[in-house]
């Protein structure tokens, strides 16, 4: 059971995760953000950074196999409208992933990931994660001070982070916006984020180019490597692969792992409200 608890736990950080926020919680949630911007270091500037990957209203689905099995799936959702606290406008992001079939029956997932992004500086101002995962309960909720480079993690704990520190979700967000222009096959990209209390830089190989086909159609593809860590769910550190669109959306279109035992993929089944045209292959 362990090993399915790593699977389920290696699919949502590939992605993300389930059930929508009621209506008190997101006022709760509005609140606390407003608490986090209205800071005391306001004559320190926060660097703008482009977003042109997404915008408001997308929605990106995906479903999990492991092995032959449908696992699951996982919606990522940038809500429609967004949120202005005081004088920044933010985007609200949520990640809703289940598990299915047999495997929802032998081991259930119910995830729910949130993520409150900057929209000038690309930057999450708080995380909230929401997970049971085999009945292990997972209950998170991080706040931001990008003034500060502190991240609050709860109980009056405060994690010291370098500039620019994402969560897990909005690394993938800003994995979307790296400008590949002049990328050349085996460059490291490298983007730093908070998981589980601990400073993990995402370290992600460029590899090259491929044409990819799925669910939604034929697209040209940029090929990427995450850098994983040897031991209990990989045998080596280049068993993860990951394909993205080669266009500015850069959406993931799949993403597929060799694990000790069996595999697990991720292939896309649909979008809504792409920001840009796509590399589709007609």
């Amino acid at each position: 059971m362990k090993k399915i608890k790593h699977i389920a736990i290696l699919a949502s950080t590939v992605l993300a995760s389930v059930a929508l926020c009621s209506a008190s919680y997101y006022i709760s949630n509005e609140e606390k953000l407003d608490q986090v911007i209205t800071v005391e270091h306001p004559q320190k500037d926060i660097p703008s950074k482009p977003n042109e990957a997404f915008k408001e209203g997308e929605i990106l689905a995906f479903r999990i196999h492991y092995g032959m099995m449908d696992a699951g799936e996982i919606v990522m959702e940038v809500k429609p409208d967004l949120i202005e606290v005081a004088g920044r406008k933010v985007y609200h992001v949520v990640g809703n992933g289940y598990s299915k079939g047999t495997f929802d029956w032998f081991y259930k997932v119910r995830d729910r990931y949130e993520t409150f992004i900057d929209k000038d500086a690309m930057l999450p101002w708080m995380f909230v994660r929401r997970c049971d995962e085999g009945g292990y309960i997972i209950n998170q909720d991080y706040t931001f001070n990008h003034y500060t480079n502190k991240v609050d993690v709860g109980s009056g704990e405060k994690v010291d982070v370098p500039s620019g520190t994402q969560d897990m979700i909005s690394a993938f967000y800003s994995a979307r916006n790296l400008d590949l222009t002049n990328a050349k096959e085996g460059d490291v990209f490298t983007i730093n984020s908070i998981v589980d209390k601990e400073l993990w830089p995402l370290k992600i190989r460029y590899v090259g180019k491929e044409k990819i086909t799925c669910a939604i159609g034929t697209f040209n593809c940029v090929k990427f490597r995450p850098i994983v860590q040897k031991g209990r769910i990989f045998k080596r550190e280049d068993d993860l692969n990951v394909w993205l669109t080669d266009d500015k959306n850069h959406i993931p279109l799949r993403a597929q792992a060799k694990l000790v035992v069996g595999s697990v993929k991720l292939d896309i089944v649909s979008v809504k409200n792409l920001a840009n045209p796509t590399s589709e292959v007609k």
